[in-house]
């Protein structure tokens, strides 16, 4: 007897057995079967799925300069998810009847922080933090808060209270109305949109940016304390300006100062991922909001007004909302038409695996990968304490866990480009993102992810 007859004369006899049992056995063996099988892949799922390791006591200091020009030795990055964690383990020693969740976290000391992670962005991180301090500081003042602005103003802030002694409060006015305007809304509000960023400014007391370098092996850390060196208030008066992507030709020859120690690096020893540069940095925030930001400026840098504004619209009670940078009006367009057929098509299909294996809330968001996100301080302890993913898919898990705790969430359309020099491998990146999407989804359908 061959191989076939014996797979057939099994087959024969599996099926009179099926038709010979009662059904309450064909019940119970199918339960079986599937216990069997739900057992198998949460073991599975416990295998493959990623656990991000402990940050290095090195990853948890950063670098700056200092007053005198110099490089600062390593200082001890505050951080708001230790503090918080201490006070939760407390509570649940003293049994405390005060629900978890509602255990603030620790007051911010700058209105907003920019977080960029930067793999090997020696070329492309200059430009970016030009645009970016140049709106930061017209925007937000000094970095330093209300009383280094009060004994040495810096220029842009001088320049804000003259415009609006001269000009009778204009300025404020302009102001005000930007904020009732609000966000951008995603029904094609890209109209004009360059007359009105460049004059929507939310009032603060100071900002951040915090560099965490990804494992680089280039000039990344150096490059980054270099801008911050020329650029600093009093060491180098009017350093000749970085092009940037949105900004290179002759209107911004001049540099914008800035005061001392309002760019930090941190260096992590090993390559996490972008989305584990990101959440590490999320960690030692100061910011009342955060932002993150992709090295390369293809983001314009001055909508981040717009997602501000489009935050403090839809904030909940507790202060919490998230608002997420758009290019999906852009579809259409001759930045997305002149990509390849098959980039678009992995864009597209990815789009569809999205809406199938996403909650309603997260699936309903038109571009969730562009790297311009902004999260409210009393959002992060409902995210980043849950964050797993280290790739290019963290984006979804944020935007899960915010749907998770209820969090509200808006979409603003704002400005992107083409940037050469990109680090993503269509095909291989794309089908990893479409690999770590499903391992995400089920780790957290089946128990494997937890929040507590």
């Amino acid at each position: 007897m061959g191989p076939i007859d014996t797979a057939v004369a099994v087959a024969q006899r599996g099926l009179h057995f099926v038709q010979e049992a009662s059904p309450s056995l064909l019940i119970l063996g199918l339960a079986i079967s599937l216990s069997l099988g739900a057992a198998l892949l949460y073991l599975t799922l416990y295998l493959v799925a990623p656990v991000p390791r402990p940050p290095y006591p090195s990853e948890k200091t950063y670098t700056t300069i200092l007053p005198d020009g110099s490089r600062s030795p390593p200082q001890p990055l505050p951080s708001w998810l230790d503090s918080h964690v201490a006070r939760k383990n407390l509570a649940r020693r003293k049994h405390s009847a005060k629900l978890l969740e509602d255990i603030p976290v620790d007051p911010a000391s700058v209105f907003v922080s920019v977080v960029v992670p930067a793999y090997n962005e020696e070329t492309r991180l200059a430009g970016m933090l030009e645009e970016a301090v140049e709106y930061l500081q017209d925007a937000y003042g000094d970095a330093h808060g209300s009383l280094v602005e009060a004994t040495k103003p810096s220029t842009s802030a001088t320049q804000r209270r003259g415009a609006t002694v001269n000009g009778g409060g204009k300025g404020q006015q302009q102001q005000q109305q930007q904020q009732q305007n609000g966000s951008t809304s995603m029904n094609g509000a890209a109209a004009g949109r360059e007359e009105e960023t460049t004059t929507t400014r939310a009032p603060g007391r100071g900002w951040e940016i915090l560099i965490v370098s990804d494992g680089s092996t280039d000039a990344t850390l150096s490059t980054a304390l270099s801008f911050a060196r020329s650029h600093q208030l009093e060491q180098y008066p009017f350093p000749t300006a970085v092009p940037g992507p949105w900004k290179s030709g002759p209107g911004s020859k001049k540099a914008t100062q800035i005061p001392h120690g309002s760019i930090r690096v941190v260096s992590l020893e090993q390559n996490r991922g972008k989305g584990g540069a990101v959440v590490h940095g999320m960690r030692h925030v100061r910011g009342e909001y955060v932002v993150f930001a992709d090295a390369d400026g293809a983001s314009k840098f001055e909508d981040l007004g717009r997602l501000v504004n489009g935050c403090r619209e839809v904030e909940d009670e507790r202060g919490r909302g998230v608002a997420i940078g758009s290019r999906a009006h852009l579809v259409g367009s001759e930045a997305v038409v002149k990509r390849s057929a098959i980039r678009n098509f992995l864009m597209h299909s990815f789009h569809l695996l999205l809406r199938l294996m996403t909650p309603p809330a997260t699936s309903r968001i038109r571009d969730t990968q562009c790297g311009f996100k902004l999260f409210s301080r009393a959002s992060l302890p409902f995210i980043i304490p849950y964050m797993h993913s280290e790739g290019w898919i963290f984006d979804v898990e944020m935007l899960m866990l915010a749907e998770l705790g209820g969090i509200p969430m808006t979409e603003v359309a704002v400005g992107w480009k083409e940037v050469m020099g990109s680090k993503l491998n269509v095909l291989w990146d794309s089908l990893g993102m479409a690999w770590g999407l499903a391992i995400l989804r089920l780790a957290w359908t089946m128990g494997v992810y937890r929040r507590n």
